[in-house]
């Protein structure tokens, strides 16, 4: 690694911040570009159908700035912005956007292209860097500025007579390349030749073309121009964060605390390189902290369809709050504490959402509840009983948990990932459908409680069952159901069981519900012991069919 091929980039010598003790409260004007910005880092480019789809989506998102493209560079968004315009595409709370670099040809072409147009902001850039100064452009200060304050004149003679509504936006590319001095001069000398008014603002984009340092310099960056500006009431402060270090999400809020007002990126972040910021990603994390994000949001699905469909880049399955894995979890210490935080705020009627590892609830958002615990072979006993909870209403016994748990993990050490209905397949084969050799079939149970000592409440049951598929019964006494069975299996066939404990609860509400029931049990012979279960429309039947569940699983009986 020749890392001494790489100078560190300057920080900002910044005492006087004083963003990192502010917080964000509300939310940004959001502007969109995924119809330039986003569109231009396609492979494949949306044509001029799928340019209007994307655009009708977007307001329907709620977006009330939208890049349209660069007209002037391009035949099919010049056609793209005519036909919007021309077909009335455009509602009157929305303004659309148009780029264009600070030549004449350009500009008297971009204006061409928004004739019609009720309100636009003209988008005008050029770069500023230290470096695209050298070598790109051989220019030094003064001649930046000019290009820039020419592009702006060109502007504003166009916008006087235009018959709608023009509103300026100034970048100066590459500013976090660019110094803070002359950041400030070239963005004053701009401001002083358009004229804005606090009535009648301009947008000022300070643009990470390129991620250049940590998020911390990018807010200490933008604070200081929102300090050192002249007439600030007169200025929209916009930021166009890129991802270049991975952090783009991360600068976008650090300059939301710094001053910045605006924020212009993409669904999902997608455009050049790693990508422009990630509005969506945002706009979650204001509606995490209950904050109103201001756009439209709550079916985050349908804008995965829409975006894979026009842009043809699949979502990751990590996506923050997109991804199909990200309210997932497959950690056993992750599922026990979902299970346990779920169960907390069920019984605790809390309006607030307050579940481990899950920052918000998935279904707010459009997502599905199920996937949110999913099992393989680093999921715990926790995870399991989840799943038979959730999905079938089988609240297992605590100490149930791990005995089934280690099923399921034999299972997906084999195969990987196991699915709720291979679950529920192997809690079947191994509980309910445990009827070899000792097959219960019916049971007639009497209160003898009439005929005893006052204080003692005996029960007759009589049990019809099948013993490797011949029928037998048996009859006993005791001081319950579940005591008199356990009697008779003793008398019948010699065991000596004990019930360790019985659980029981309603499968599903209303007059037809089905029970289950759990019994431990020990085989005091052999010290062994296993949980049987149980379901019947009765709770005593249920019972039986437990206790003849336990004594087939520690195969206790031979077969005839």
């Amino acid at each position: 690694m020749n890392y001494q091929r790489y100078r560190r980039n300057p920080v900002v010598h910044y005492p006087e911040r004083q963003w990192p003790n502010k917080e964000i409260e509300k939310a940004p004007v959001w502007c969109s570009v995924d119809l330039r910005d986003g569109n231009q880092a396609l492979i494949d480019p949306m044509v001029v159908e799928e340019k209007i789809e994307m655009f009708r989506y977007l307001i329907k998102l709620g977006f009330k700035e939208i890049e349209v493209g660069f007209p002037a560079a391009s035949q099919i968004e010049f056609d793209f912005l005519r036909r919007l315009i021309e077909e009335n595409m455009i509602p009157d709370d929305v303004c659309v956007q148009v780029l264009t670099q600070c030549r004449e040809e350009l500009i008297d072409r971009t204006f061409e292209a928004i004739e019609g147009c009720r309100q636009a902001i003209v988008h005008i850039y050029n770069s500023t860097s230290t470096l695209q100064r050298d070598v790109v452009f051989h220019m030094d200060r003064p001649q930046i500025v000019e290009i820039a304050v020419k592009g702006t004149q060109m502007v504003k003679e166009r916008a006087q007579k235009f018959p709608g509504k023009i509103i300026l936006e100034y970048s100066p590319e590459s500013f976090t390349g660019t110094e803070l001095d002359f950041a400030l001069e070239i963005c004053t000398a701009v401001q002083k030749a358009w004229g804005p008014t606090k009535e009648n603002p301009m947008i000022i984009n300070l643009p990470s073309t390129v991620e250049m340092n940590t998020p911390n310099v990018y807010a200490d960056q933008i604070e200081w121009m929102d300090r050192h500006f002249q007439d600030r009431d007169s200025i929209i402060l916009s930021v166009h964060p890129h991802n270049d270090r991975g952090t783009g999400v991360a600068s976008a809020e650090l300059a939301l605390l710094a001053g910045a007002q605006r924020v212009e990126g993409t669904l999902f972040g997608n455009g050049e390189r790693t990508g422009n910021v990630d509005v969506l990603n945002i706009a979650y994390n204001m509606f995490s902290q209950g904050i109103d994000p201001c756009l439209e949001i709550g079916h985050v699905n349908e804008i995965i369809d829409v975006y894979e469909r026009c842009c043809k880049i699949p979502i990751h399955p990590r996506h923050p709050y997109a991804g199909k894995l990200v309210f997932t979890a497959f950690s056993g210490s992750h599922q026990d504490a979902i299970n346990k935080g779920v169960h907390a705020m069920q019984e605790r009627k809390s309006d607030v959402w307050q579940v481990p590892y899950l920052p918000i609830d998935p279904s707010d958002i459009g997502r599905e509840y199920e996937p949110i615990v999913r099992i393989n072979s680093q999921s715990g006993k926790g995870g399991v009983a989840f799943v038979m909870d959730t999905y079938f209403g089988f609240k297992l016994p605590k100490a149930m948990h791990r005995e089934f748990a280690n099923v399921i993990q034999a299972i997906s050490e084999k195969q990987g990932e196991v699915s709720p209905d291979q679950i529920m397949d192997a809690f079947r084969r191994e509980y309910l459908n445990q009827k070899e050799p000792l097959h219960f079939r019916r049971l007639k149970v009497e209160d003898l409680s009439s005929s005893t000592e006052a204080g003692k409440f005996d029960t007759k049951v009589t049990v019809n069952y099948d013993l490797a598929g011949v029928p037998r019964e048996f009859t006993a006494v005791g001081n319950g159901p579940i005591d008199a069975v356990q009697r008779g299996l003793k008398e019948t066939f010699h065991l000596d069981i004990r019930v360790l404990d019985y659980e029981e609860h309603a499968l599903q509400s209303g007059s037809s519900s089905q029970a289950a029931a759990y019994i431990h049990m020990l085989d005091a012979e052999s010290g062994r012991v296993t949980y049987g279960v149980g379901v019947s429309s009765n709770i005593t039947r249920a019972s039986v069919r437990a206790i003849f569940s336990a004594v087939n699983r520690l195969e206790l009986v031979k077969g005839a």
